[in-house]
């Protein structure tokens, strides 16, 4: 049996080659895949040639890249083939892989996760996007009548701006330079979606927030972060900016007003957290807020993966026209 595996080959080059599926093992599964997402922020650092060599044994999605490589963690499919040794009514159950992008792939049962049955395969491979966000809202720790900003919103700025929806805040308030995005958080129920360019003249520099999100994947939008935040106030960076360097303004507001920026990252659990709280009990408050959310509805592309190059291309050269982008493997 052959499948397609996508290939970051060079800076902006994407390959598609056809390969073998590996033999299923005692102990394996080989899984279909119905779709996969791109993640806008990460996958495109790698397909830019922006990711740095990292050894870090936390992160086993960004560590030690270097190409070829396949990449993507945000795969949906069906076990269509059990090992011996593996448990045969696993067959043809649908199961979230962070996995590359491949048409099939074979491996541990372990790996995988149940997707409910009550969500469409689009909406399972939002899956760590939505563990992003549940993330940044766990570290963030909003408080009762706070002001918020989300600065970016993609597909993770608009689960987080979501999830915050969900609580009693004074105000809440996103940002992002495309209108197409600002929309999206508008139609959430947002207070006021800005674009950054004007929000120095909004009046919100004045009045300030409790918390910000920099979820943009621009690192000079820490600078707006800053000037926009409170007197020991918090900022969280979700944001992973790879090789993309900016200035960073510490001398001024930053300095004075005991600002904390706080660095969240889905690879780990916080400390203060992870007595009570283990990954399995994130996914399963992620898969509830998939359930309410609903996010398929910011799916703007869909591409087979044979129009990978487009499928990049567009997400590169024309953000401003996109938010989700998913490859279907059923056409």
């Amino acid at each position: 049996m052959k499948r397609k595996t996508i290939y970051f080959t060079a800076p902006r080059q994407v390959e598609l080659r056809e390969e073998p599926v590996p033999v299923v093992g005692a102990d394996e599964v080989m899984v279909e895949t119905i779709c996969s997402a791109i993640s806008a922020g990460t996958e495109m650092l790698v397909y830019r040639g922006q990711f740095p060599h990292l050894d870090d044994s936390h992160d086993m999605f960004s560590s030690n890249l270097k190409y070829p490589v396949p990449y993507g963690y945000a795969s949906v499919g069906v076990i269509r083939e059990t090992g011996g040794d593996a448990d045969a009514s696993l067959r043809d159950k649908t199961v979230f892989g962070f996995e590359p992008h491949a048409s099939a792939y074979v491996c541990h049962p372990s790996s995988l996760i149940l997707a409910p049955a009550s969500l469409p395969a689009e909406a399972s491979s939002l899956l760590p996007n939505m563990e992003t966000a549940v993330n940044l809202i766990q570290d963030a720790a909003p408080i009762l009548g706070e002001r918020a900003l989300v600065i970016g919103q993609g597909i993770v700025g608009l689960l987080v701006a979501s999830l915050l929806k969900e609580f009693p805040l004074e105000q809440l308030v996103t940002s992002d330079c495309y209108e197409l995005r600002r929309r999206a958080s508008l139609d959430l129920g947002v207070d006021e979606s800005v674009d950054p360019n004007l929000m120095a003249s909004s009046g919100y520099a004045q009045k300030k927030f409790d918390v910000a999100f920099e979820l943009s994947g621009s690192p000079s939008a820490l600078n707006e972060a800053i000037a926009l935040t409170a007197f020991t106030g918090r900022i969280l960076v979700g944001s992973w900016y790879g090789e993309k360097r900016a200035a960073i303004d510490l001398g001024g507001t930053f300095h004075r007003s005991r600002i904390k920026i706080i660095s969240s990252q889905v690879s780990t659990i916080a400390p203060e957290l992870s007595a009570r709280w283990d990954k399995a009990r994130r996914f399963e408050v992620a898969w509830e807020a998939l359930r309410r959310i609903q996010p398929q509805k910011w799916i703007t592309h869909r591409f087979p993966i044979e129009d990978a190059e487009k499928a990049y291309r567009l997400l590169d050269e024309n953000p401003q026209d996109a938010i989700q982008v998913l490859f279907d493997y059923r056409s």
